[in-house]
């Protein structure tokens, strides 16, 4: 073998190695991001059953106390109390599941972030 196609296998070889540690590192990333996804997903599936069951208990609530109306003003005022109540209630839970979705989509993109801008350093 002549010293020219030994240094042409020589550098194929170590691309290849490169290419292969590369693709290896970017499929622990892809893994990791996707773990990091389905456990926020569980998360955020948790706090919406943790919220429908907030969300029915106090409906239940609110029926039980009608059942002891015993006059329309009474009605007027819980009906009146109720409907700010839940305004409130549900605001709060939009304000936390879009935090929680956030906080999900950050911790599952970045490592893939930090993954590409370190393989395009490298490749330069």
């Amino acid at each position: 073998m002549d010293v020219r196609t030994k240094a042409t296998a020589t550098q194929r070889a170590e691309g290849y190695e490169k290419m292969s540690a590369a693709t290896a590192e970017a499929t622990d990333l892809i893994k990791g991001g996707y773990s990091t996804a389905v456990k926020g997903a569980q998360d955020y599936n948790n706090k919406l059953l943790e919220f429908a069951q907030t969300n029915t208990n106090t409906a239940f609530e609110f029926a039980k106390r009608l059942l002891d109306m015993k006059s329309p003003s009474e009605f007027i005022e819980l009906s009146t109390e109720r409907t700010r109540q839940q305004f409130a209630t549900l605001t709060e839970q939009t304000k936390e599941l879009a935090a929680l979705a956030q906080k999900v989509t950050l911790a599952s993109t970045e490592p893939l972030k930090a993954g590409v801008t370190k393989a395009f350093g490298q490749a330069s």
